[in-house]
């Protein structure tokens, strides 16, 4: 976790405000966190990182028994710069899950639950979360002309002029020095992404299920809309025989985006004659009941990267993987435990992960005994391995559809890497945004709902999973190459033959049921 300094500095900040008390403390912040940064990294050639159990220390574990092993829990994961040991707190405080603090105003304290309930709170809470209070999505207004661009430099220029326009533009309204402003594919490519999704769509349906069922779409993460805007117009204007037999379900977990679907986007649909056609269900995917057994289609872009995970490390004499805990102290400082008590979820990712690759798959350790021999001989190696992130929510998202979405077609891309990630395997981006600038962290223990924890998705996992788990065939292509199959990439060229629509996401992947 990040030292203790960077968590007072962060609490400070946001403990009664999202625009806090002054400018001038955001102004200091990024000064403040290199600062910080560099004093650990000195710190760190010093001290030895240190990690204890209950019953000892890692020196005494080769001496014990079997019941000495089974009895260890309860792992308290050390910092070269915060050495305080909170195990009693640990031992007293009660088990949370996400779940029981939806309906939690405040941020909790005194308590401990896994990395994926921090996650899952720390970015969906409906008082605090970072998706409820915290995003907007940014939009650039007029389609880009692209023919008549010079260049891909031209295209940028164009849109960071548009960027900063449309937060200058939000600023007059009521300014903010904490705004989350995303952009995604489907506003800077508009319409062509969106009518690459449609050709896709109306082809397979036709090879598949047309005349027999209607066209049924079901999207997460919506957003503002505009996929499913331009997915529509599409279909009316090139298919309008499938346009007749086209249902649209948007699935938002969010209150305040559905509230903001259920208005503008609404709106914008009836005025381009799609009112009949469009649903807004405000639900999280993972309260699912209700069977759907007519073909359909479903649609998740951006969607696995801010599934909770949880975490892992495994024991490097024994490869025994230890869960990941989150303990909360009475004044909201965050603590890492590890106990080798996996629980259900995590032991059946485990299994069906095994399963679904026949046990072959990245490991954040050394495999080999000459590599664990060399790795304990580096300065300062500790006896636990580096983090693991496990996407089990990805998982039981891939339970719900196979348990009551038996007949879809899944179409999803997502990012395969990500760059500045903190350290371990499949581990997070972890940022913010003050003053219109990233801030990265190191940890994804931060301030819960002001901070974005992304995920990168590891393809070859996820599918070999999802292929097990719901019994269906799927194929994975590169983002550029799904793109040169569905879309128009003579309307998203440039003069100078640059393509933004096949460069800009190199680091994502689609993946769609065959």
């Amino acid at each position: 976790m990040d030292s203790p300094v960077v968590n007072q500095l962060f609490k400070q900040l946001f403990r009664h405000h999202p625009s806090c008390h002054s400018r001038r403390n955001l102004a200091t912040l990024a000064t403040a966190l290199h600062n910080v940064r560099r004093a650990h990294l000195q710190q760190q050639h010093r001290h030895q990182q240190q990690r204890y159990n209950t019953t000892g220390t890692r020196g005494q574990r080769g001496a014990k028994s079997e019941t000495a092993r089974k009895n260890e829990s309860n792992w308290q994961q050390r910092t070269p710069l915060f050495q305080q040991d909170v195990k009693d707190e640990y031992s007293k405080y009660p088990m949370v899950t996400a779940d029981g603090l939806r309906n939690s105003k405040e941020r909790p304290r005194r308590v401990k639950m896994f990395l994926r309930d921090f996650i899952e709170d720390s970015l969906y809470n409906p008082h605090y979360g970072y998706f409820s209070k915290q995003v907007v999505i940014f939009t650039p207004g007029e389609p880009f002309d692209f023919p008549n661009l010079q260049d891909e430099l031209e295209f940028h220029s164009l849109l960071s002029k548009r960027y900063v326009q449309f937060e200058d533009d939000l600023d007059a309204i009521s300014p903010s020095d904490t705004r989350q402003l995303w952009y995604t594919p489907t506003e800077l490519f508009r319409p062509y992404y969106g009518e690459a999704i449609a050709r896709y769509l109306v082809a397979n349906y036709k090879l598949t299920t047309y005349p027999y069922h209607d066209l049924i779409l079901y999207e997460m993460g919506a957003g503002r809309g505009t996929l499913m805007l331009n997915i529509l117009d599409y279909i009316r204007d090139v298919e309008p025989e499938v346009y007749n037999r086209t249902r649209y379900n948007i699935i938002e977990i969010s209150s305040q985006l559905a509230t903001l679907q259920s208005s503008q986007l609404l709106r914008d649909a009836a005025n381009r004659g799609h009112a009949d056609k469009v649903e807004i269900i405000n639900k999280s995917i993972f309260d699912w009941d209700q069977p759907v057994p007519s073909p359909c289609f479903f649609l998740a872009f951006e969607v696995f990267d801010n599934f909770a995970h949880d975490v892992v490390r495994y024991d490097l004499e024994t490869e025994q993987p230890m869960q990941g805990i989150v303990m909360i102290n009475e004044d909201g400082d965050f603590f890492e435990f590890y106990t080798p008590q996996l629980d259900p979820v995590v032991s059946r990712f485990f299994n069906i992960r095994d399963a679904a690759t026949g046990g072959r798959y990245k490991v954040p350790y050394p495999t080999s005994n000459v590599g664990r021999w060399w790795a304990s001989k580096k300065p300062f190696a500790g006896n636990l391995s580096a983090p693991e992130y496990l996407p089990t929510r990805l998982m039981n998202f891939f339970d719900v559809l196979g348990k009551y979405f038996p007949a879809h077609r899944l179409l999803t891309s997502d990012f395969h890497s990500l760059p500045d990630a903190v350290p371990g395997l499949n581990a997070p981006i972890v940022q913010t945004r003050f003053q219109r600038r990233p801030v990265p962290v190191t940890t994804p223990l931060v301030h819960q709902g002001y901070f974005d924890i992304m995920f990168p998705t590891d393809f070859t996992v996820s599918e070999a999973m999802y292929q097990v788990i719901t019994g269906k065939l799927t194929k994975v292509l590169s983002h550029e190459e799904y793109m040169r199959r569905w879309a128009d990439i003579e309307l998203t060229e440039t003069k100078s033959g640059e393509n933004p629509l096949l460069s800009w996401y190199r680091n994502a992947s689609v993946l769609y049921t065959v």
